[in-house]
């Protein structure tokens, strides 16, 4: 009976569908996990790094994480503390560790290299967007 499921799950490709949905998720919290996930450690090592780096040297830099958690939803400003906390958010579990420690949230402007800590912190959150949609798309097998 199990075959029977098997052979229609892998004929419909719902499968394969879960893999690349899983390969996603997990992309998208642990930077080069999905890579890693699908049996692709040399790419998912290089995206992690990667990624991590520029987490890292954001940090480094005087950047700071994004947050609603003071917005003001009267203020009409509030609306432009949303992309950067999506894009801060797109490092996933990164995020969520320190957002669970309180580390990264305090602003250091004094600091002439803070745009630049910003800005690496938001592309490290871009790209590892990019590096979950590229494991989905190994994984359902659009891209070899």
């Amino acid at each position: 009976m199990a075959e029977s499921q098997q052979a229609v799950a892998s004929s419909t490709g719902q499968g394969q569908s879960t893999t690349a949905w899983t390969a996603g998720i997990v992309a998208w919290l642990v930077p080069g996990g999905g890579h890693i996930f699908l049996g692709r450690w040399y790419r998912g090592l290089i995206i992690g790094l990667g990624i991590i780096s520029m987490f890292a040297l954001g940090l480094i830099f005087g950047g700071h994480l994004n947050s609603l958690a003071n917005a003001d939803p009267q203020n009409a400003s509030a609306f432009l503390r949303v992309p950067p906390v999506i894009a801060n958010f797109g490092t996933g579990i990164i995020y969520l560790v320190c957002s669970l420690f309180g580390i990264g949230f305090e602003s250091k402007a004094a600091l002439p290299t803070s745009e630049y800590g910003n800005t690496f912190l938001w592309v490290a959150g871009l790209l590892n967007y990019l590096a979950a949609l590229d494991a989905f798309d190994i994984g359902i097998g659009r891209k070899p």
